[in-house]
């Protein structure tokens, strides 16, 4: 509704607006609006969203200036809305109270506002400071666990623990916002593809989210991971064996929680409330690896597109 539809019009308008490059799928209907450039870790193995964007807040004028821009170009009421670029909770607390209240002020339509966030940063902050985020309308945040192997976690770079995702977690949880975790299924390569899917799952259960969101790990050019994976450092689980991980991930899941596999990247379409939707959730996996098995074609196919996807 209003991501790229949204900046042509603006630029019909002749009026500049600072747009974040990345959202998560679920926001695709949502109002974007950029708070910080780039990524202030930065770091990690598998990610080429942010390279070559210096990190850096912007001046709350600034962004006040693009939601007035907003108000003036959109003629519909705007329900949701997602604040990027990447952990923008490095932002201090007056920034982002600030923000939320321009924003509500602009859109009183709003429903929901939310931003990625890393979970050190979470674990770091006030929790008198995120309530009164919170409080000021921030209402959902995804952060990215990937993985709950301590090793893995070290070796992508990923810049936390296990601990520290829970802690992390927590820490937002109790400050009432919800929870979106996403996990990256083939992140342990075909050695470690076990312990990635028992041991997130146990870090999931330690979180309890309200969100998982599934990725299927596609090396991207210009990452340390792709050049491991071209060196042939790192082997990727074959289409079959990332449908056995996620298989394990979700048997061993206990949580009440929606499951989705909200992405291009994936084998299967796998969604459903845990635990109640667990079986029919399983034969959509079985399903599928039994249809990669049986039918060369689609297995050719599900191989060709995903060497064609980018993030």
């Amino acid at each position: 509704m209003f991501n790229f539809r949204f900046g042509r019009g603006l630029a019909t308008a002749e009026k500049s607006y600072d747009f974040p490059p990345f959202r998560p799928p679920s926001e695709a209907e949502s109002l974007l609006l950029r708070m910080t450039r780039g990524c202030p870790w930065n770091r990690c193995a598998f990610c080429p969203m942010y390279r070559g964007i210096r990190f850096e807040v912007r001046e709350s004028e600034a962004v006040r200036r693009d939601i007035d821009t907003a108000k003036e170009v959109l003629n519909e009421p705007v329900e949701t809305v997602f604040v990027g670029d990447s952990d923008s909770l490095v932002a201090n607390t007056h920034t982002w109270c600030d923000i939320l209240a321009s924003l509500y002020e602009a859109f009183p339509s709003i429903t929901r506002v939310t931003t990625y966030a890393r979970a050190y940063t979470l674990k770091r902050r006030s929790l008198e400071g995120l309530k009164k985020i919170r409080r000021a309308g921030l209402t959902r945040l995804h952060i990215g666990l990937e993985t709950g192997n301590a090793l893995v976690l070290k070796k992508v770079r990923k810049g936390a623990t296990p601990a520290t995702m829970i802690q992390g977690c927590h820490q937002a949880k109790e400050a009432g916002f919800e929870v979106s975790v996403y996990v990256l299924v083939g992140i342990g390569g075909r050695s470690l593809w076990r312990e990635h899917a028992l041991e997130t799952a146990s870090v999931l259960n330690a979180i309890e989210p309200d969100f998982i969101r599934v990725r299927t790990l596609i090396p991207q050019p210009g990452t340390a991971l792709y050049r491991w994976w071209k060196a042939g450092t790192f082997e990727l689980p074959a289409p079959e064996l990332a449908l056995k991980e996620q298989r394990v991930l979700i048997e061993s899941l206990k949580v009440n929680a929606y499951y989705l596999s909200d992405h291009v990247s994936n084998y299967a379409p796998v969604h459903g409330r845990l635990p109640g939707n667990r079986s029919d959730m399983l034969k959509v996996i079985q399903d599928i690896t039994d249809r990669l098995r049986g039918d060369e074609n689609f297995r050719q196919c599900i191989k060709k597109r995903s060497k064609h996807i980018y993030l």
